[in-house]
């Protein structure tokens, strides 16, 4: 309680010394802010083949994001808003999108979220507090359901060595994508009830020349876990205006402080090589995950795209070992502009899951996306996905979504 205390008493204070800034330099606070709302459209269906029983949903979601600029002072400052909401024309079951009271066995009829951030700049580095959509390799946002993840914490991050891109905070709370409130962090599906205080973390992006760049960080789960990460990645050149992508990417994951989900110990290494020839796109990928538990990731189904192969169902099972392919093509080639397909295929062996040290599953992909270039229509975009997921020790699912979104900036 102390905590939360000393968090809003800072909030507070922040609040009133923007309030008593002269109004000159509130100036540029408004005249360089910006509005915008995204309408999101999600249909979901899953079918199972065996004895589970179908999910899918079909919800409507509104963002809408106020970003301000900042004051013309010397530490300027300014204050960002959003307020999310989604309402639920259908819902079977729960297919993890929803906020879903599993004793009713019922999906809530609506639910929203609303909340600020106050941000602070001096210089090239920017100070934010309140509510965050990061993309980091220690904590990801959600943009793959109706409603996105949010965090709630403290980031600062600095640009102002040439080239390094550094970034430290933490993160005391998240809402999830089925959520309306916010809560401590915890391990998803973690059996000790118990959450953290908080995901402390550092870390930083160099570009080197010649197309090469590494990435480091460090975080803690305090009293769950700690994670390291590490990321290299070369683009080279090659003829006739083809390109060729080198990724390695390796976690390192061990039990922290009073360890409430017991001794974790489980490493992650993928690798991927990626040819960009025109319009075309052609990866190749491998990844090995060390350890007899999952690979630990946020409760609140927060995903964790650092790993090469996450997907719908990832592939982070104890010891497996999996291997990827993916093409995706830009329409633009054909006369088509704004029109997109993603094809992947997944497959992951060796898992030791269920009693049994050989099982296996794979999933299918493709992903076709078209963004309406006409400009009275443009922020209009839709996606339809087809997914196939074969599991040896589960029941075997298609699983298909529509999602139309439509942004305007005001």
């Amino acid at each position: 309680m102390q905590k939360h205390s000393l968090r809003k008493t800072g909030l507070h204070l922040a609040v009133m010394a923007a309030l008593s800034t002269p109004v000159l330099a509130q100036a540029d606070l408004i005249a360089d802010s910006q509005v915008k709302l995204e309408l999101r459209n999600f249909l979901l269906e899953r079918d199972f083949d065996g004895a589970t029983a179908d999910v899918g949903s079909w919800s409507q979601a509104a963002d809408l994001q106020f970003v301000s600029g900042y004051t013309a002072t010397p530490i300027q400052f300014g204050i960002d808003a959003s307020a999310t909401g989604a309402y639920v024309f259908d819902s079977t079951g729960d297919d993890g999108s929803l906020p879903y009271d599993s004793l009713a066995g019922e999906t809530a009829e609506s639910y929203g979220r609303a909340g600020a951030t106050l941000k602070f700049k001096y210089g090239a580095t920017e100070l934010t507090v309140g509510d965050h959509r990061p993309h980091l390799p220690v904590a990801w946002d959600d943009t793959t359901r109706v409603l996105d993840t949010i965090y709630e914490g403290a980031v600062i991050r600095s640009t102002a060595i040439e080239n390094l891109d550094l970034t430290a905070g933490r993160f005391w709370q998240l809402v999830g994508r089925d959520s309306s409130n916010k809560e401590d962090l915890a391990l998803y599906r973690g059996t000790s009830g118990k959450r953290s205080d908080g995901l402390d973390f550092v870390g930083g992006t160099y570009t080197f020349p010649k197309g090469f760049k590494g990435t480091y960080f460090y975080g803690t789960l305090n009293d769950i876990y700690t994670q390291q990460y590490l990321a290299l990645e070369q683009t080279s050149g090659l003829s006739n205006g083809m390109k060729l992508k080198s990724e390695v990417r390796y976690f390192d994951n061990e039990s922290d402080g009073k360890e409430y989900e017991g001794d974790l110990d489980v490493d992650a290494l993928g690798a991927m090589v990626t040819l960009l020839a025109g319009n075309h796109m052609a990866a190749l990928s491998v990844q090995t995950i060390d350890g007899d538990r999952p690979f630990p990731t946020l409760d609140g189904y927060v995903p964790q795209p650092a790993l090469l192969h996450w997907t719908t169902s990832p592939f982070i099972m104890p010891d497996e070992q999996s291997w990827g392919v993916r093409y995706g093509y830009d329409f633009k080639g054909l006369g088509v502009p704004g029109l997109k397909v993603l094809a992947r295929y997944t497959r992951g062996t060796d898992i030791d899951i269920a009693g049994g040290t050989d099982e296996s599953h794979s999933e299918r992909n493709i992903y076709l996306s078209y963004e309406v270039q006409e400009a009275a229509l443009k922020g209009l975009k839709f996606d339809l996905r087809s997914i196939s997921v074969d599991r040896s020790w589960a029941d075997d699912y298609e699983e298909y979504r529509f999602i139309t979104t439509y942004s305007v900036n005001f």
